[in-house]
């Protein structure tokens, strides 16, 4: 995966601030508020992602939501991998998921990062992406928890990515993974209680 171009301190830089500037839009609190729903930080897990979106009833923002989320972590890791390579591309692609994660203008308290994760997935191996949400739709068929089935699919990419692009990639995914399980902690906590809760039709709650 590596393009064996080192960037310089002014380059990674900008595509640092530009990657975590596209991942800190809150598409879920603007759509939100713009269709007159409130602020979804009040509601549900007080998240700005799309599955709290989804709570408030309407299904076309929280699937417009997940669209945006996904395009803003993919967006800039394409316009950095095909402007400066692979590097570019995944700093571009952890500053969006640090800035989905940790947006300045909302204290630093932002979403669990799925759908970023996604987009920045697809973006640098469309195989991968299509490995994740594989991944995911199997485990949530089968045991019907969102957030149990994003972890799986978070741990079956790096795997994945070391067999098929290499050790770089591998230990990259690897670390977003890490991020994403962080995130999680409190999803984690209820399955670990048994109290976390079920994937329902037309809607996930918990994660």
């Amino acid at each position: 995966m590596g393009d064996g171009v080192s960037l310089s301190l002014i380059s990674g830089v900008l595509w640092a601030v530009f990657g975590y500037l596209c991942g800190s839009i809150p598409f879920g609190l603007l759509l939100s508020k713009a269709a007159g729903l409130g602020d979804i930080r009040s509601i549900g897990s007080g998240n700005i992602g799309a599955t709290n979106v989804l709570r408030t009833g309407s299904k076309k923002i929280a699937a417009t939501t997940l669209l945006l989320d996904c395009a803003k972590g993919f967006v800039p890791v394409a316009i950095a991998l095909n402007t400066e390579g692979a590097h570019a591309a995944m700093l571009a692609g952890l500053a969006a998921l640090a800035g989905h994660m940790f947006p300045a203008w909302l204290n630093f308290n932002g979403g669990k990062g799925v759908a970023t994760y996604i987009g920045v997935l697809a973006a640098l191996s469309w195989q991968l992406a299509l490995l994740f949400l594989a991944t995911w739709l199997t485990v949530a068929a089968l045991l019907r928890y969102s957030s149990l089935s994003a972890l799986t699919a978070v741990v079956a990419v790096p795997v994945a990515a070391f067999v098929w692009h290499g050790g770089e990639l591998a230990v990259y995914l690897a670390g977003l993974a890490f991020a994403i399980f962080a995130k999680h902690y409190e999803n984690i906590g209820r399955l670990l209680k048994g109290e976390e809760s079920k994937i329902t039709f037309g809607k996930s709650r918990g994660s």
